[in-house]
């Protein structure tokens, strides 16, 4: 059975660093794609960033390139999401996600990850 649990959430104000991390148990991760994805009350679930176990090629949104860097430590089957600059606006709910498939793609789509982790909120104050 997949498991996805996410940790390292919290309160951080506005210009600091938070690193959530995600650990991941029931398969071996280092061939799939996992990324980060995040919600705000009343807003959509949104792709953060992911990078791609087969490939090594990773994706960030707009909104959080150059800011955000994805990682992943296949021997702990971990990976992370380093956040720095964080503004009041990255409030949300972060969630560690992983497709059931690899694929030499990296997936963007919501409906591309069959695997999701509870979630840990990240708020940020102004």
């Amino acid at each position: 059975q997949v498991q996805l649990v996410e940790s390292g959430g919290g309160l951080v104000q506005a210009g600091g660093s938070l690193r959530v991390s995600c650990a991941a148990s029931g398969r071996t991760f280092s061939s799939y794609t996992m990324g980060w994805f995040r919600q705000a009350p009343g807003k959509e679930r949104e792709l953060l960033a992911a990078v791609n176990g087969r490939t090594n090629t990773t994706y960030y949104a707009d909104s959080v390139k150059g800011r955000f860097t994805i990682s992943r430590d296949n021997a702990k089957n971990t990976e992370y999401l380093q956040m720095n600059s964080l503004k009041p606006e990255d409030t949300a709910r972060y969630y560690c996600a992983a497709p059931r498939y690899s694929k030499y793609y990296t997936p963007t789509r919501l409906n591309e990850y069959e695997y999701w982790g509870q979630g840990t909120q990240v708020t940020v104050s102004s």
